[in-house]
């Protein structure tokens, strides 16, 4: 009876938080559905089931439009105006854009993904993404930045390495990125 029991708790916090979460957008939905039902209904004469949905959706991203421009664009030079004032404050924040658009921005920075030799004698080697074809602009010709993630954390380590000691990888860079943040356990399809 007690190992019954302890199936039922268990079964209990698998299903619950999906379940309680299903429950809370679909009680949100019907709210916000319902009121904006009654009034189109009003003004169309008719109600049309969903109607509310593309309503929100639409609303939301008008929202965010005007957000953007009306909004955001204002406090974000004003931010950099602050910012290019104070030296040590501009380089944190510029590093932390780039960092964060090479990740998700428009340029997408680490789609180089490559396999790198860290020590020959053992034949270890490394999985990283190229961010620098040349290192010539800091005079050190004959070298690459190859930029490692760590796994199971969003952190990582710059090395310059020589262009002999790198390989290309022949994979997509997102499953190169899963596979070692993963510690290695994503399969590489």
């Amino acid at each position: 009876m007690k190992r019954l029991i302890t199936y039922f708790m268990q079964g209990l916090v698998f299903v619950a938080p999906l379940a309680i979460t299903i429950y809370i957008i679909f009680l949100i939905f019907d709210i916000i559905d319902g009121l904006l039902r009654n009034v189109v209904g009003t003004w169309l004469g008719h109600t049309v089931p969903g109607l509310g949905l593309l309503i929100i959706v639409v609303l939301l991203t008008l929202l965010g439009l005007i957000g953007e421009y009306i909004v955001f664009n204002p406090f974000k030079r004003i931010g950099e105006r602050l910012l290019n004032r104070a030296p040590l404050l501009k380089v944190i924040y510029t590093s932390l854009v780039d960092l964060f658009s090479a990740f998700v921005g428009k340029e997408k920075k680490f789609n180089k993904p490559v396999l790198v030799c860290i020590n020959q004698e053992n034949k270890l080697w490394k999985i990283g993404f190229l961010t620098q074809q040349s290192m010539d602009e800091i005079h050190m010709p004959g070298l690459v930045s190859v930029y490692f993630p760590h796994s199971y954390n969003f952190s990582g380590e710059l090395y310059l390495v020589e262009t002999s000691a790198v390989k290309a990888l022949e994979m997509p860079p997102a499953e190169a990125m899963k596979f070692v943040v993963s510690g290695g356990v994503t399969r590489v399809n």
